[in-house]
């Protein structure tokens, strides 16, 4: 009886259980941790996938939002869409163990890495977008136009899949060649690449961010002591201007939250990967960093819900279906 019991034991903690020899072992946890687990990521993946594709139909469809700062969020809410599109494939990981097969390790990982750079390339976009439309006002309107948006979007997206694809081509031309057991997902970048996507990635786009936000926080700042004072001797003349200024930090404010809560959720990843501390962290702390990293995504259209009326307004019209009526494209938003 205890040699039989043993067995059976054995054989629950394996990924595949058939495969004695060659099956990874998985990590014993409770069950109920697995499915609550199971339960908040499903959650949040489902909620990442319909906001932010909300964000994307809403963008795409009426006219008057087709600006270059808007098309901005739209790339952001592209890639943030996919992250939680990908999160269901990270679901099947929770128990330890990956029954999709090498070549879908791979794309999966692929994906992974384009997408995050892709979106850390977007914010720096976004913080090049308000840094000149506060920092030099008069020259906004003709140097960030929708078809230089356009292009540099592209280049960005792109350019992060080209990197992503050349830092992981070991892993693309024979898939699976670094797993040590069945039912093991792993990627191997030797140490120069892994330096140079660490700095394309995070240390240099972040410093980039960083360094722009903190003009614009110091000329918002002056700008609005400017407007103070000539709102006190404001003219009939003066006041479109004074409103298009109101407007453009308003913008820059809104997008200074999405900044700071993107980098606050993507720092203790950055920095665990960056430090090597992933190898002394606990499975429940690695699990956090990882999954406040993926939670960003979840959080941009809750943003623009709280601080951008036009996208409650589009919420609206998708959800009652009037998006569907002949003409609705050409609806004033604001």
């Amino acid at each position: 009886m205890a040699p039989s019991l043993m067995k059976t034991l054995e054989e629950v903690e394996l990924c595949f259980p058939q495969l004695l020899n060659s099956s990874c072992r998985k990590p014993v946890r409770p069950h109920s941790q697995s499915m609550l687990t199971y339960i908040l990521l499903s959650s949040i993946s489902l909620l990442t996938v319909t906001l932010n594709l909300l964000v994307i139909i809403s963008i795409s469809h009426f006219r008057q939002l087709h600006t270059p700062t808007n098309l901005l969020l739209l790339s952001l809410a592209v890639s943030d869409f996919f992250v939680g599109f990908l999160m269901f494939f990270h679901m099947v990981l929770i128990d330890g163990c990956w029954f999709l097969g090498d070549l879908m390790c791979t794309l999966y990982n692929v994906l992974s890495y384009i997408v995050t750079s892709a979106s850390v390339g977007t914010m720096v976009l976004i913080s090049v977008d308000r840094y000149m439309a506060i920092c030099e006002p008069l020259h906004y309107s003709y140097k960030v136009t929708q078809k230089r948006v356009q292009v540099c979007v592209c280049l960005c997206w792109i350019f992060s899949a080209f990197l992503n694809s050349l830092l992981l081509k070991n892993n693309l031309e024979q898939p699976g060649r670094y797993t040590s057991c069945l039912g093991e997902c792993v990627i191997f970048i030797n140490y120069i690449a892994g330096l140079l996507d660490i700095f394309l990635s995070f240390i240099g786009p972040v410093t980039v961010i960083i360094v722009l936000y903190m003009r614009v926080f110091v000329v918002a700042v002056s700008q609005a002591r400017a407007m103070r004072s000539q709102i006190a001797s404001l003219h009939l003349k003066c006041s479109v201007s004074v409103t298009a200024k109101k407007s453009e930090m308003k913008a820059a404010r809104t997008l200074g939250v999405v900044i700071v809560v993107f980098l606050l959720c993507i720092c203790p990843y950055f920095s665990v990967v960056l430090t090597g501390q992933d190898t002394i962290l606990n499975a429940s702390s690695a699990a956090f960093v990882s999954y406040l990293f993926y939670f960003n995504s979840c959080l941009n259209p809750v943003i623009y819900a709280f601080f951008y009326p036009w996208f409650r307004k589009s919420i609206k019209f998708i959800a009652t279906f009037k998006i569907l009526q002949p003409g609705s494209c050409q609806t004033n938003m604001m």
